[in-house]
């Protein structure tokens, strides 16, 4: 029987994951597909684009829809990944909106009218996802738990630790539960509609984050200007897009260690992901003010 062909009790549906800023969104999706799709830093708003994963289970195909952290946009980069995040919502057929559970038992009251302008007027199932509960004493839970309980209808409220796959099950199985009985959108063997461009690219913005510290703000993209597969190896040339001429000496470093570290690095997952041995040949460049730039934003996929 072909793949995606429907079967009389096969679910499948769209699944978004939303919510503001370093909540985990990112490594959420990723814990759901047993795998790395979306790239993971301590820093917020490291998502950018719309990216779709694709969950196979028993009986049913879920489509993660990972998305930019919900904020109040400042400036035209901000307000097209909150436009992106916001667009992912009309056509799912369930959301997983996640809070940090650890910031919310310090502070109870949150920004609970914030939350109503996200969801109100949703006609598909709304979960409310508390992540991070491997930080926090799970008796201070309950409180939170009743308050979100009365502020907004969510199908269930289920915590979470994406990190260590705690109750990850269950709310796998609460999902299920809503998906509408279809064919399957994509084969078993694909993970995500992304290209191996883009999650070259992806990941080598990923190791920009991770090993500059704070010294590299937001301003940073990266555009993959080649990409040659040949029988023995798969050569790529990307380009680190900065908006500063001053952050140029931070990214390369000192006789260009620091950007030999972030090839290396980047190097290594790329190859994970393509399963061939791999030559990064990466340049440094800047853009002025490129995240005001409507053309380039268009370029980057925003």
């Amino acid at each position: 029987m072909d793949d995606l062909v429907n079967t009389e009790n096969f679910r499948s549906g769209m699944v978004a994951i939303v919510g503001p800023p370093n909540a985990g969104k990112s490594t959420l999706m990723n814990q759901l597909l047993g795998q790395k799709i979306s790239i993971v830093t301590p820093k917020a708003q490291t998502t950018r684009n719309r990216i779709h994963g694709v969950v196979n289970g028993e009986g049913y195909q879920m489509v993660l829809v990972d998305t930019p952290g919900l904020h109040t946009p400042d400036q035209p980069l901000n307000r097209e990944m909150v436009r992106i995040a916001l667009e992912s919502l009309a056509e799912v057929d369930a959301i997983l909106f996640l809070l940090d559970a650890s910031l919310l038992v310090k502070e109870i009251k949150g920004k609970e009218e914030s939350l109503r302008g996200y969801l109100d007027n949703k006609d598909v199932p709304v979960f409310l996802v508390l992540n991070k509960i491997d930080r926090i004493d799970r008796e201070r839970l309950l409180p939170v738990i009743g308050r979100y309980t009365t502020i907004f209808p969510f199908q269930a409220i289920v915590p979470v630790s994406a990190k260590s796959a705690e109750n990850i099950p269950v709310l796998v199985d609460e999902i299920y539960k809503v998906l509408p009985v279809g064919p399957r959108f994509f084969s078993e063997d694909i993970p995500t509609d992304a290209t191996e461009r883009f999650l070259v690219g992806e990941i080598v913005r990923e190791k920009v984050f991770l090993l500059t510290g704070q010294e590299i703000p937001y301003s940073t993209a990266v555009v993959v200007d080649s990409f040659v597969e040949d029988s023995d190896r798969i050569t790529i040339h990307a380009s680190i897009v900065l908006e500063k001429a001053s952050q140029k000496g931070i990214v390369i470093g000192k006789g260009g260690r620091k950007l030999k570290n972030i090839g290396i690095a980047a190097r290594r997952d790329i190859e994970k992901l393509v399963g061939a041995k791999v030559v990064l040949k990466l340049w440094v460049k800047v853009k002025k003010n490129w995240t005001h730039n409507s053309s380039f934003l268009k370029e980057l996929g925003l």
